[in-house]
């Protein structure tokens, strides 16, 4: 694999580590940090185009970030077909198998990936076949490039039969230790945001309260709140597939949060 210039390792490195500190401030320690060094040198990932996220203490890849690797790699071919004995659309049920082609001689590198409705998150659903593919082309992709790395897309989900993709994510005022008509102003400002980009509130709370390292959103500085609103519109418009994909993640991992 190619390695990327001293001067470029650096300087990812430095952007790396200074965007991990502002999304992830209480979930950092020396071994994540040292791990995301490794990753940013072996593989030339970036945490602002979102090629990795933080969750429960561990990093996973994501779809895109991989893709990139790809292209950055040179990467000759993918070929991706369903695995008709594994696939029933009358219960949304499908397998992929991928085979990626890192140079043209070479015999490929294949990978598996299945999806139904019971291990997709309810935002993707009626979308299974796409994320058995997804989830096919991802493996085989770690596998070509030698990316030890889970990545998000294959995480299997746990739902929640209360969740509600329209009922508002409710922020007290007393959460922000200051101006109450601040307050309302950034909770007006989120509110936007789910509804324009059709977000779950519930996965957006728990991102939330991950994000500004608190057991609750109420514990939260009002600067907090106000750099995580910024954050997830950001995130948003530039590449919402992300966005999903780490909202996705706190279906089985911070399923109880408050």
């Amino acid at each position: 694999m190619k390695k990327l210039l001293p001067s470029d390792i650096s300087r990812l490195n430095r952007e790396n580590r200074r965007n991990a500190r502002l999304r992830w401030p209480m979930a950092l320690n020396a071994m994540t940090l040292k791990s995301l060094n490794v990753y940013t040198e072996q593989f030339g990932f970036s945490l602002a185009k979102a090629d990795l996220v933080l969750l429960d203490r561990g990093w996973y890849v994501t779809h895109s970030g991989l893709l990139r690797l790809a292209r950055r790699e040179k990467c000759h071919g993918i070929s991706v077909d369903p695995v008709e004995m594994f696939c029933d659309k009358s219960t949304a049920s499908f397998t992929f198998r991928a085979t990626v082609y890192p140079f043209r001689s070479s015999s490929g590198f294949v990978g598996y990936g299945d999806a139904d409705p019971s291990n997709v998150s309810p935002l993707v659903h009626g979308a299974e076949m796409r994320v058995a593919e997804t989830r096919a082309v991802n493996r085989a992709l770690r596998k070509a490039y030698g990316v030890g790395l889970c990545s998000v897309e294959e995480l299997g989900t746990h739902t929640r039969s209360d969740q509600d993709s329209t009922t508002p994510v409710k922020l007290p005022p007393q959460s922000f230790h200051g101006n109450g008509l601040a307050g309302h102003k950034v909770r007006d400002q989120l509110s936007q945001i789910i509804r324009q980009h059709q977000l779950d509130p519930n996965l957006v709370k728990a991102y939330a309260v991950d994000f500004c390292g608190v057991k609750s959103l109420k514990d939260a500085t009002r600067e907090q709140v106000e750099n995580f609103v910024k954050e997830l519109s950001e995130w948003a418009v530039k590449d919402r597939n992300a966005l999903l994909c780490q909202l996705n993640s706190y279906l089985s991992s911070k399923e109880g949060a408050a």
